[in-house]
């Protein structure tokens, strides 16, 4: 194998991300150098926070027009420079949208196989799991009784959150939009109630479900959204702030909610960045594959099948037409 497909940004997206914007690029196998590995991809993940990177607006850094596009992959190694791997270990490294790559061993992390399927790697175990587990026990800090709300409920990490807080004995409320996203929170993912923001009175239907306020909002959409949450807290509600799907897509930044609701309800809102919760990554991966052996946890998964699918799956993605953890079966197991 002398050839190597890659994914390259090709021109900065205006708006939604559009299949044109990317390229497939093919070029010369890479060549591992001491200290490295030498991978072959199995699955990319594909997350919303990439079109941040995209617009030169995330904390991880750009991706530039001609450069790979950058994000979580699930590889095999081929070839070892590195006495802490051999051939044939599963890893988890940020490798980008290629069929290969040389990356350096002490930027990735051992996958064992033994725990659960290796895509889950990249969802409840990986990333999105991170940032369920610890925005939800170590800032939000929930208890037994709460009534805890998540939007984008049915995604990666609002699926999981709505869960844990049900195995900590919360009740959990949703918030989705297609009548199988919805149809799914409550009757797989347990979710106590859903709550749709398509062709309803959101502010009504979260007064319906929420009629004594919200203890806990885990919050990965930003927008109207979260302002209509905003003036239905609880005293002394606790705010995760997570995602921005309502304005990933922009060009400039909205308004934000009025602090009036947060000093009425002596709320307590804080930021959640996954990057700062590295110390419950062992811990998460224990307990959430664990729950997962015992059906306590569910999820769901948006699958491409190729690389070249990695663009129309990222725009499917980024208009909310995914359903589940999107994910891109580059490899086999």
């Amino acid at each position: 194998m002398t050839e190597n497909t890659r994914i390259l940004l090709r021109r900065q997206c205006e708006g939604l991300p559009e299949v044109e914007d990317f390229e497939v690029s093919s070029g010369p196998m890479p060549e591992p150098a001491d200290g490295q590995l030498l991978c072959e991809t199995i699955y990319v993940s594909l997350d919303p926070y990439l079109r941040g990177k995209i617009s030169g607006r995330h904390m991880s850094g750009n991706i530039l027009p001609g450069e790979l596009m950058v994000s979580e992959a699930i590889s095999r190694v081929v070839q070892s420079n590195h006495p802490d791997y051999a051939a044939g270990d599963i890893i988890s490294g940020f490798t980008g949208w290629q069929e290969y790559s040389a990356i350096d061993a002490d930027t990735v992390r051992r996958i064992d196989p033994s725990l659960a399927p290796l895509s889950t790697f990249l969802g409840i175990l990986g990333m999105p799991g991170l940032t369920a587990y610890a925005g939800l026990l170590r800032l939000g800090e929930p208890k037994a009784g709460d009534t805890v709300l998540v939007s984008a409920a049915s995604g990666a990490v609002g699926s999981l959150v709505g869960q844990i807080a049900k195995i900590k004995g919360c009740r959990t409320v949703g918030i989705a939009g297609a009548p199988e996203k919805c149809a799914w929170v409550t009757d797989v993912a347990g979710f106590d109630d859903v709550v749709s923001y398509r062709n309803t009175d959101l502010r009504a239907e979260l007064d319906r479900a929420c009629p004594d306020g919200v203890d806990v909002y885990f919050d990965n959409v930003g927008g109207d959204m979260l302002q209509a949450v905003m003036e239905r807290l609880a005293l002394g509600a606790r705010v995760v702030l997570c995602g921005l799907m309502a304005q990933y897509n922009e060009d400039g930044m909205p308004p934000g909610p009025n602090p009036a609701w947060t000093i009425k309800a002596r709320a307590t809102v804080r930021g959640m960045v996954v990057y700062d919760h590295e110390d419950l990554r062992a811990k998460m991966v224990e307990d959430v594959s664990g729950w997962l052996a015992d059906g306590k946890v569910h999820y769901l998964e948006d699958r491409a099948e190729g690389l070249a699918e990695a663009p129309a799956a990222f725009t499917r993605l980024m208009r909310g037409q995914n359903v589940g953890k999107a994910v891109v079966v580059v490899g086999s197991e």
